[in-house]
């Protein structure tokens, strides 16, 4: 029997927090790369008291529309694609992003990002979309949406380095104010 949409948010809610913030909210552990066993996955989802069986995890992985979590190529371990506010190195390799990519933020931002950038905060990466509908979709999470547009072919001449994750988001240190075309107030 399928989940409901419901169900699969607040099973991929406790899972982002398990596998990007804190393991221990499910007594596992990450390795270095941000992977853990599924099984224990599953047994620590039961002890927290959020049971999740192995065809739940499997459809909540194939469903999630941004593709938060990915499964090892024989499907014994799983982890999040990006987000991580824990150390974990997720080995992406640098990679050539397009001319411009996006940054949805609430209106109530600009001002802070007019001063300092893009900035990573908790995470270990700024994350940008090569998507405008993408970003407003992330901007509308946090209030008025607005789309940043970031000059990433100049970031990149000027030496920052990008990463795509696997589930396409782009990864970036920081991006300063210089390369960020703001809207017109």
């Amino acid at each position: 029997m399928s989940l409901s949409t419901n169900q699969r948010t607040k099973i991929s809610k406790f899972l982002s927090l398990v596998l990007r913030h804190q393991p221990d909210a499910a007594g596992v552990t990450l390795d270095d790369a941000g992977w853990v066993d599924v099984d224990e996955l599953l047994a620590g989802c039961g002890r927290a008291g959020r049971a999740v069986t192995r065809v739940q995890l499997d459809e909540v992985v194939e469903t999630n529309d941004k593709k938060r979590f990915e499964f090892s190529a024989d499907g014994t371990r799983i982890r999040a694609s990006q987000g991580h506010s824990v150390e974990v190195d997720l080995g992406y390799q640098a990679a050539s992003p397009p001319d411009v990519l996006y940054h949805g933020t609430a209106d109530r931002n600009l001002d802070s990002i007019r001063a300092k950038g893009l900035l990573k905060g908790q995470r270990h990466h700024v994350h940008l979309s090569a998507e405008v509908d993408t970003a407003t979709s992330v901007g509308q999470r946090y209030g008025r949406p607005v789309v940043l547009h970031i000059r990433a072919a100049a970031m990149v001449a000027a030496g920052h380095a990008f990463y795509v994750s696997t589930n396409g988001v782009w990864l970036v240190e920081h991006v300063p104010t210089d390369f960020i075309s703001f809207p017109d107030a």
